[in-house]
């Protein structure tokens, strides 16, 4: 495990835009897995102005994201698909054939999944995939549990995960309950992983999962036996580790 500290957000940000420029600088035909919420957006927003600058090209980059909303069409707002049009992919040069992302009005559940571990294989598998942490160690949306659960699935999103993206709806009940996400081996079978951690109020979990024992009870955990995992975390989520 790679640790780069980060004074802030911004910096956190600069930094693994960096490692995800150098990753497709490379191999410009990398295979790249991103995830959405509120802390990979500033990366996004670097990464387009290294593209708008003629310093990269995802003119070969195929990309698969982490997770889709169960149920969400891909013209709503807050869907994935939704949110990685408007920050990031409708300001790049990236072929609309090399995007992946679950489809979360496939009510076919198994189809859905098996499809999805086979366009990665197809693929040759992710080079990098990028991940957040949740306040409760999640990443996708795979949930504390009692297992580790292994490839792309549905899952119940757990209550506080809920709360945590009510913010994003018009009500509470506007919140999907389910969602499709890769799943733990998936992830791990990543050649290279970057989590992005920021702020004060995941400074716990941060102690948690990665100077704590590996346990599907913070999912994260795992990460620590990756062959090549980085995190780059700045201060106020790195408080308690030092």
């Amino acid at each position: 495990m790679k640790i780069i500290k980060a004074t802030d957000y911004n910096d956190m940000s600069r930094k693994a835009a960096l490692i995800i420029s150098a990753q497709i600088i490379n191999k410009p035909n990398s295979v790249i897995g991103l995830a959405t919420g509120s802390t990979p957006l500033q990366t996004y927003n670097y990464l387009i102005d290294l593209y708008k600058k003629g310093d990269l090209d995802f003119n070969q980059v195929t990309t698969f994201n982490l997770d889709e909303y169960y149920g969400l069409t891909k013209l709503n707002k807050q869907s994935y698909y939704y949110f990685m049009q408007d920050k990031l992919f409708n300001h790049i040069n990236i072929n609309p054939n090399n995007i992946h992302i679950p489809d979360g009005t496939n009510q076919n559940v198994e189809q859905e999944c098996l499809k999805y571990e086979k366009s990665i294989l197809d693929a040759g598998g992710i080079d990098l995939q990028l991940l957040g942490c949740g306040h409760n160690g999640h990443i996708g949306f795979n949930e504390p549990s009692e297992v580790f659960f292994t490839d792309t699935h549905l899952v119940n999103l757990t209550e506080s995960t809920i709360q945590a993206n009510k913010r994003f709806f018009e009500s509470e009940d506007d919140v999907p309950r389910k969602s499709y996400t890769m799943g733990i081996k998936t992830i791990m079978n990543a050649q290279k992983i970057l989590m992005i951690v920021s702020g004060e109020s995941k400074k716990e979990i941060v102690k948690k999962a990665f100077f704590g024992p590996v346990t599907p009870k913070i999912p994260a955990s795992i990460l620590q036996l990756h062959r090549d995992f980085t995190l780059v975390v700045d201060e106020d989520a790195f408080s308690h580790c030092e």
